[in-house]
């Protein structure tokens, strides 16, 4: 099948080299300043084997790359996959990738389906459909939404063998061609209106977030009766209306990006609407409260001390990336600096002269080296390497508090002996009354 897929980022890279992969023709079109570090085999964002099989596709011929729209002209499908900015308020800039999109529609003059897996708010294929209706083109162009559903880390492995695919699309063509597409892939399609499609990214971000804000919410209040959350989450995943795989774990706020932007959607939405968001904007104000723990968990550690000093053991976003954007590590050290707090860090996906961290952390070379005179470390990013730590890791350090939000290093194992561990939701424990019965 001859495929385009348009925007090659993160989620555009992972479509194009596994759409090739099941043996597609497939065209892959952006800018040329975004083509160029592609050529040379530099990805946007790190995700293992996406370098090795974007290479070999290309050396097969199944995948080529191209600055060019008219590329897209002889495509039966053109898969839309920019990665929607969005600002520091988590407001997405939809123009930029309806402008974009535009752009392609104006260069079509033959049958082609739309299929858009940006993050756009619902409605917005709807609103593509009258562009293409403005252009003369509505006969001959069908649209339909697939919804991102991206995993960081392991997006090739999700790609090829999800648990099911959600696909709005009005048109019967437009259907019989996203199947033959996604034949090789998932055989479980879930087949709606367009703006249910849209809806669903929508409403799962959405309990996804409700999900994190509301465990969140019940491990600060185990802290203060001494429970232990972990032991709640236990309980309640243990209840077969919830179940063991539920999305609840008590942790660090969710930073900015895919939830945050879904939830910013539905509350603008709701006040363009008049629909009633009030939960939904109680989640946003939950997370939002609950940024503040790891900061101040962390000035109350260094309290009393003459030169104060901060160790991040992480500072991408997520393990098995490369991107810093919403990242919780660098967000803390943006707030830390400017209280004259020397932070230094280590990421094994960043490496020291990083020029994005200029003046923001000291990127050390290795573990050892960040934790170098510090009085307080933040296990920021679980990376499986940190469980690989030792005590000669951490010998160096001048203070002896460890912030381990998301209890991801064992506080009982040899490597740190020693260290006052403090994790997110854990009580000091009850002292029974005397001569209790």
């Amino acid at each position: 099948m001859n495929i385009a897929v348009v925007g090659l980022w993160h989620l555009g890279t992972v479509t194009a080299a596994c759409l090739a992969a099941a043996g597609h023709d497939v065209v892959a079109v952006d800018d040329r300043s975004v083509l160029e570090p592609l050529a040379a085999g530099i990805l946007p964002v790190a995700e293992p084997g996406l370098a090795d099989l974007i290479g070999a596709e290309q050396a097969a011929g199944r995948l080529r790359l191209s600055a060019d729209l008219a590329a897209l002209r002889d495509r039966e499908l053109i898969w839309i996959a920019y990665d929607t900015p969005i600002d520091s308020h988590d407001r997405a800039d939809v123009g930029f990738v309806v402008d974009r999109i535009a752009a392609v529609i104006a260069v079509l003059d033959g049958s082609t389906t739309i299929a858009v897996s940006s993050q756009l708010p619902v409605g917005s294929v709807a609103r593509l459909e009258r562009l293409a209706d403005a252009a003369g083109k509505g006969e001959q162009l069908t649209f339909a939404s697939i919804p991102e559903n991206l995993r960081l880390g392991s997006a090739i492995a999700y790609f090829r063998a999800p648990d099911r695919m959600i696909v709005g699309a009005r048109d019967p063509v437009a259907r019989e061609r996203i199947a033959r597409a996604l034949a090789p892939f998932v055989a479980d399609v879930k087949w709606m209106r367009t703006e249910s499609a849209e809806m669903t990214k929508h409403a799962l971000n959405a309990f996804l977030a409700s999900s994190v804000a509301f465990m969140n919410e019940i491990a600060g209040v185990c802290e203060r009766v001494g429970a232990d959350a972990r032991e709640v989450e236990a309980g309640l995943k243990s209840d077969a209306r919830i179940g063991p795989k539920a999305y609840l774990r008590a942790g660090q706020a969710f930073a900015g990006g895919t939830l945050a932007r879904d939830l910013t959607f539905l509350a603008e939405i709701g006040e363009r609407t008049g629909a009633a968001v009030g939960q939904l904007e109680a989640t946003q104000s939950s997370n939002e409260r609950h940024k503040a723990w790891l900061e101040t968990t962390v000035l109350a550690a260094l309290a009393g001390s003459a030169d104060p000093a901060v160790a991040l053991l992480g500072l991408v976003y997520k393990p098995g990336t490369d991107t810093l954007r919403a990242s919780t590590a660098i967000a803390l050290a943006r707030r830390l600096g400017p209280a004259g707090i020397r932070v230094s860090g280590f990421d094994p996906a960043i490496r020291p002269g990083n020029r994005e961290l200029a003046g923001i952390v000291d990127v050390a070379p290795n573990a050892a080296a960040a934790l170098l005179d510090a009085d307080v470390a933040v296990v920021a990013t679980p990376w499986p390497v940190f469980r690989d730590l030792s005590a000669r890791d951490f010998v160096g350090m001048r203070g002896s508090t460890l912030v381990d939000p998301d209890r991801f290093l064992d506080p009982d194992g040899p490597a740190l002996a020693g260290l006052a561990c403090i994790a997110f939701g854990v009580g000091a424990p009850v002292e029974p009354a005397v001569n209790r019965r």
